[in-house]
Order: structure tokens, then C-alpha cells, then sequence
């Protein structure tokens, strides 16, 4: 099975490569919402500093959420999903490995940021590593869920509307404890409750969100 995730985790990051909208367009927005933050309220250092870790949650959050709408789209029209379904496998490796690839192109790049744009929005420097693995432990769930909804509204029409209704629910615990990690940091005291939360559910989510959106899948072909 560790063969076939490879295999499918290597293809996936090929093709999301190939084409630079995959992973470029996430990637500027995120910067965008960061950016335009200073121009929408009073540029005050305390004031900026305080809201850094919910804007850079936020904007983690919905820039994840652009290149999860055509997740398992593609697979369905072309009629590899059903392949999937009859090989010795299964859909677990398939699941993962996109659930995966997907926090290569979002995720990882928002993380390795992180630093960057919470320095301009006035976080201190000793804040800055509570930021990089908040986002760490926090982005993989996000792909994550997502992945389950974007399995679950793959071949409805407009489905992609309906994903971020089912999924940003879910996403409000990450958007909590992410930014509680940042803000605790920044003030100098302990990050590691909030950290270790946000490591439990990304444990959860990599065990059973492949499982989720296996069943989901086999529940949109039928």
C-alpha cells in the first residue's frame, strides 16, 4: 500500500506542479487578504499585532479552500475513481495521497510564509516559531476536511459552494486554537496546550479522514 501512495502522492504533485494556477493561485491569495488586512484598518503596530494570528488563520483557510473544488472532479469524469474502487488497495492510499499533495501546494507554502507576513503585521520575533507550527499541525487538517467534503459534492453541480458550507463548521476549532497559539506566544506565555490540541487533531484527521472520503466516494458513484 506505502507503493501506491508513493506512486499516486508523486503523480499528484506532478500534475498540481504542471500547472502553475494549482498552486500559484492559493499561494497570492493568501498574500492578498494579508495584504490588503493594513489598508482596511487603522495601521496602528498594537493593533495589527493583535489581529496578525486570526488575519493569517483566516487567510490560510480560505486561500486552502480555492484548489479543494475540483479535488476528485477530474477523477470522477474520467472514471479513475471507479478503478479505484475495484483495486486491491482501495481508495485509502488514493485519499490520502491527494489529501496530501493538496497540503504540498496550500498548506506547506502558507507555513513556510507564515514567518514572513506575521513579521510585517508586527508579531514578535520570539512568536514566530508558535506561528510556522500552529500552521503546521493546523494546515494538514485543513486539507483534511476538506478533502471529505470535496468527496462528498464532487459531481453535484455547484458543489463547490455547498463544500465550504459543510466544511468551514468544522474548520472554526482550527481557526481557534491556531490563532490561540499565536496569541499566547506573542504574550509570552506557553503555546504548548493550544499546540498539542492542534497536533491531536491532526493525528485524527490523517487516520480517518482518508476513511471518510473513501466512504464518501463510494457513496457519490453509487
Amino acid at each position: 500500500m506505502f507503493n501506491a501512495f508513493a506512486s499516486l502522492l508523486r503523480r499528484d504533485l506532478s500534475a498540481a506542479l504542471h500547472i502553475q494556477s494549482n498552486w500559484l493561485m492559493p499561494v497570492a491569495f493568501f498574500t492578498i487578504i494579508i495584504s490588503l488586512f493594513p489598508l482596511g484598518v487603522d495601521a496602528n503596530p498594537a493593533l495589527m499585532q493583535r489581529f496578525a494570528p486570526g488575519v493569517i488563520w483566516v487567510a490560510a483557510l480560505l486561500a486552502g479552500l480555492l484548489s479543494l473544488e475540483r479535488a476528485f472532479k477530474d477523477d470522477f469524469d474520467n472514471g479513475s475513481l471507479e478503478q479505484w474502487l475495484i483495486t486491491p488497495h482501495g481508495v485509502y492510499p488514493f485519499a490520502l495521497a491527494r489529501i496530501v499533495a493538496h497540503w504540498c501546494i496550500t498548506g506547506l507554502p502558507f507555513t513556510l510564509l507564515a514567518p514572513f507576513y506575521g513579521y510585517l503585521l508586527g508579531l514578535p520575533a520570539h512568536s514566530l516559531a508558535a506561528a510556522v507550527f500552529s500552521l503546521a499541525l493546523g494546515t494538514p487538517v485543513l486539507s483534511a476536511l476538506g478533502a471529505v467534503g470535496a468527496a462528498l459534492t464532487g459531481c453535484l453541480r455547484g458543489g463547490e459552494m455547498l463544500m465550504a458550507l459543510l466544511v468551514l463548521p468544522f474548520y472554526v476549532p482550527l481557526l481557534v486554537f491556531g490563532a490561540n497559539a499565536m496569541d499566547m506566544a506573542a504574550a509570552g506565555l506557553p503555546a504548548g496546550a493550544a499546540l498539542a490540541i492542534l497536533g491531536a487533531l491532526f493525528i485524527v484527521a490523517l487516520l480517518l479522514a482518508p476513511l471518510a472520503v473513501a466512504a464518501a466516494l463510494k457513496v457519490m458513484l453509487d
